[in-house]
């Protein structure tokens, strides 16, 4: 009987040893290594479902940049409409100013071509600022013989924008 015992024992360990079961440590590891074989079919799926995130992030960044193009051309448009606007504005400053300054020339010879005291007499009930163009833009020696006729604030002020650069 003693033979019979050890030999059921013997064939226990031996089924332990090869058959693995809930009292085997190494069920733990099968059980472990079965994921193993069901994580391909999880990975894949995953990295399948991150491609379509990632297609769908795409997308909107290729829509995103779309709009920026369009914005982009829409700004780059409008600086141009602006600048030819600008130079618009500046052609008729320019216009405009050649315009001023044949007036002035005229007026100027109308004054230089009466006496002094009349012109000076005139030009002290003119407005400050034209008084001082027209003064700016006479020859030396008509200016030197109107200054006498011309009230003195209005020659100090003239000097000071003179000197100034104003």
């Amino acid at each position: 009987m003693k033979g019979i015992i050890v030999s059921l024992l013997l064939v226990a360990g031996l089924l332990t040893f090869f058959v693995p079961g809930p009292w085997d440590w190494r069920a733990g590891a099968a059980e472990a290594a079965r994921p193993v074989a069901a994580r391909p079919v999880d990975d894949a799926a995953a990295l399948e479902a991150k491609r379509q995130q990632l297609a769908e992030k795409e997308a909107t960044l290729k829509a995103k940049e779309e709009a920026l193009k369009k914005l982009s051309a829409s700004l780059d448009a409008r600086v141009a409409e602006l600048n030819a606007a600008k130079k618009g504005i500046e052609g008729a400053l320019v216009a405009k100013k050649k315009q001023d300054d044949e007036r002035y020339k005229r007026m100027i010879k109308i004054y230089k071509s009466l006496k002094p005291d009349a012109a000076g007499a005139l030009l002290n009930k003119l407005d400050e600022k034209m008084v001082i163009e027209m003064l700016n833009q006479m020859d030396q020696k008509t200016a030197v013989k109107l200054i006498p006729f011309i009230t003195q604030p209005r020659v100090l002020e003239w000097t000071r924008i003179t000197l100034r650069g104003n």
